[in-house]
């Protein structure tokens, strides 16, 4: 069953949702506002309330209707009885009292109509509503908006219509700016928004769930906005304006399996020199010039790490090359990445690396693919499938003919004279650079001196550079390019607009970064009462926080997920912070103040913020290979679990005797019957198998001499710290507790 909130429930039984909110906690339910969700059993609970109610006026009904019948059946009866001749005056009379209880049992029964089931008959719809609202109205006495119900027009074929009454808003807008959108005075959402449960002002921000709640209650519903100042971007292009452009290709599949190499060897360059470890650890965008044509190709890492960063591939993609090493199998991860493809609806190549090795054999890879439902070609599927040597080049050029042949099948086009709208592939900071974007432009063609907006940032293309540093002076379609002059960094995966102006740039900026700062200003939550006692409960989680920084934005961002990934129910993995550039001072205040470890990635902390971390007592871990980091910080959280407690029983021993010694106190003479007892070790004592004391055996005597421990079979005498209640048939266990240390699964 779909969970509900308060004020849906509420517009289920058509009552306020404050009535709605006195009703639960009547019922003895703990609930903070409308916007709360209500459980199955505050639902069951609200249900019967009703059906009680509903079944209380039927009998209230009931009763006064025999009333009725009684009081009318006794007037029947005396009427014989009186004298033959009636005066018209009593007759009159008596009729004026018929009509005045008819007419009163009439208004009961208008009024809780809608609590009473009736038989079914047929009447008018608009005559229940009416109805309704009107009874609604007598009952509920608060004040109610008065709604502005628009015009309706009539559609082509000259019928009238009601429109949708459907308005788009992005998240935080203000009360001023939601009343304008729907047509109303400020006042009125200000009032609603009181009969709702929570107080507004007209310059007040309302979060997604607020702002829907207010609309339904004037009769709107609305259509969250993806991005502010991608509103009319939707624009239908004409055929006549369409050019075709190269294919977007992405390159995916398992860690270790060639796409680098493959990469590599289509360039003619040497990428691996430039990644640790020969992973690739950063998202590349390369254009390639081969003879049929121009391909730009997006390299991918490989690896689990970077799950996010593979699918953000796929989205801006029109093919993916699926990599597969034909001395290996396919792994966990080349399943992920077909899985991201059928996702997002791009069809697959598949090039089997590694052909070059003797033990390479490329028929189980094309069967176990065949199960995934990627069917080869020459066993009559539709999957594109080239046996390739990244290392040789063998097969490489069959490949680039099939992406090609697959691309004019697909017939990529694109404007490239309108406004542009690309999508930021990677950001960092270079050194005499500043903030540097690599982007993919989707659609127009970007040129040195255009305003634009990405994420939260804005700012004017200052330069351009291909993938190898050269300077160039405009990108059309499915180039890829590196732009200089933002004003901050964006996060990989956001769009790349080109405005009008730089007035219009900063504004649409302005208005993200205010989103922004209202999302990072509501995540910060607050502890109460109410927490710290959900805390002692449940017992507190043990917490990792972290502070990451990174050379580029893609890396961090996946960073991030992954260390969050290892985070279990025990312990948890909290990124409080996380950004592209050096490690400076700010970031060292924030770990102390949040006790956090500071995590760089491919960058160093400057001579400060390092004087600060020595004087602050800060941790400071600098990495090269994602790897460490992955697994430094789960040993660390598996230092926060909690060890595991395991117990050895060493010895048993039967009680034969009690001896009282003055000074001293109980000495229970026993018997060992199994293992070693030694003197220092806990023990429980055993009555009738109820455990009825836990301490420790203080002395072990053997006659009049001391020992450390006794063996099985031997009687001994045995003293237990703070303890003189041992009888005769007790049965002493001696045990040993270890604590293991525990691995994350």
């Amino acid at each position: 069953m779909a969970k509900k909130r308060v004020y849906q429930l509420a517009r289920d039984y058509k009552i306020s949702s404050e009535a709605m909110l006195s009703i639960i906690r009547e019922l003895g339910f703990e609930i903070k506002s409308h916007m709360s969700v209500v459980d199955d059993q505050t639902v069951s609970s609200i249900e019967q309330k009703f059906q009680k109610e509903k079944e209380a006026v039927k009998e209230e009904y009931a009763r006064k209707e025999k009333k009725l019948k009684e009081r009318e059946e006794k007037e029947e009866v005396v009427v014989p009885f009186e004298p033959i001749r009636k005066t018209r005056e009593t007759k009159l009379r008596r009729k004026e009292q018929l009509k005045k209880l008819e007419k009163k049992r009439l208004e009961v029964k208008k009024k809780l109509h809608f609590l009473v089931e009736k038989p079914e008959r047929k009447v008018d719809k608009t005559e229940i509503e009416q109805s309704i609202k009107k009874t609604m109205a007598s009952i509920d006495t608060s004040r109610r908006v008065k709604r502005y119900k628009r015009k309706l027009h009539p559609d082509q074929e000259g019928q009238e219509v009601e429109p949708t009454n459907v308005i788009r808003v992005s998240e935080y807008i203000s009360v001023a700016e939601l009343a304008k959108l729907m047509g109303v005075k400020p006042t009125e959402v200000i009032s609603k928004c009181l009969e709702l449960g929570f107080v507004a002002t007209i310059n007040q921000r309302l979060d997604l769930d607020s702002i829907e709640t207010i609309a339904l209650e004037f009769g709107f519903s609305i259509e969250p906005v993806k991005e502010i100042g991608l509103e009319e971007e939707e624009e239908v292009e004409r055929e006549e304006d369409l050019k075709h452009r190269p294919p977007i290709i992405t390159i995916m599949g398992h860690v270790d399996h060639g796409k680098t190499s493959l990469l590599d060897y289509i360039r003619k360059s040497n990428i691996i020199a430039g990644e640790f470890g020969g992973i690739t650890q950063h998202i590349g965008a390369y254009e390639v010039e081969v003879p049929g044509g121009s391909i730009t190709f997006l390299d991918t890492p490989g690896h689990a790490a970077f799950t996010s960063m593979r699918a953000r591939g796929v989205q801006i993609t029109d093919i993916v090359v699926l990599v597969i090493a034909a001395d290996d199998s396919v792994m966990p991860q080349t399943i992920e990445a077909i899985d991201h493809a059928r996702a997002a609806g791009v069809p697959i190549i598949v090039a089997i690396n590694k052909m070059d090795l003797p033990q390479a054999k490329s028929e189980p890879i094309k069967s176990e693919l065949s199960k995934l439902n990627l069917m080869p070609e020459e066993w009559g599927g539709s999957t594109i499938m080239v046996e390739i040597s990244a290392r040789t080049g063998m097969g490489v050029n069959k490949l680039l003919e099939m992406i090609l042949l697959q691309a004019e099948m697909m017939e990529l086009k694109a404007n490239p004279n309108r406004r542009v709208l690309a999508v930021v592939v990677e950001s960092e900071i270079s050194r005499g650079r500043g903030a540097t974007i690599t982007v993919l432009v989707q659609k127009g063609t970007l040129r040195i001196g255009d305003p634009f907006v990405t994420g939260p940032y804005h700012g004017r293309v200052r330069a351009m550079f291909n993938e190898r540093g050269k300077p160039v002076l405009e990108s059309g379609p499915s180039t890829p390019v590196q732009v200089l002059g933002a004003s901050g960094i964006p996060q990989a995966g956001d769009t790349f607009v080109v405005t009008e102006d730089e007035v219009e740039a900063r504004e649409i900026a302005n208005k993200r970064m205010r989103v922004k700062r209202e999302q990072d200003i509501r995540q910060v939550k607050r502890a109460s009462l109410s927490d710290v006692f959900e805390h002692i409960e449940e017992g507190k989680v043990k917490g990792l926080n972290l502070i990451l920084k990174g050379d580029v934005g893609g890396s961090v961002e996946a960073l991030s997920d992954t260390l969050e990934k290892i985070s279990t129910s025990e312990v948890k993995v909290r990124v409080i912070h996380r950004g592209v550039g050096s490690i400076n001072e700010s970031d060292v205040i924030l770990a102390a103040a949040s006790d956090a470890i500071i995590i760089g990635f491919h960058v160093r902390p400057d001579l400060r913020a390092r004087e600060l971390a020595a004087r602050e007592k800060v941790d400071i871990r600098l990495y090269d290979v994602i790897y460490e980091i992955q697994s430094n910080i789960k040993k660390a959280l598996e230092g926060l679990l909690e060890p595991e407690i395991t117990e050895t029983i060493s010895g048993t021993a039967e009680v034969k005797n009690v001896f009282k010694i003055s000074g001293l106190g109980q000495v229970a003479g026993c018997m060992i019957q199994q293992g070693n007892i030694k003197r220092g070790e806990k023990v429980r004592v055993v009555r009738e198998g109820v455990v009825v004391y836990e301490g420790i055996i203080s002395s072990l005597r053997r006659f009049k001499d001391d020992v450390k421990d006794v063996a099985s079979g031997l009687e001994c005498g045995i003293k237990i710290e703070n303890y003189n209640d041992v009888k005769e048939g007790d049965v002493l266990e001696a045990y040993e507790v270890k604590e293991l240390a525990r691995k994350l699964e």
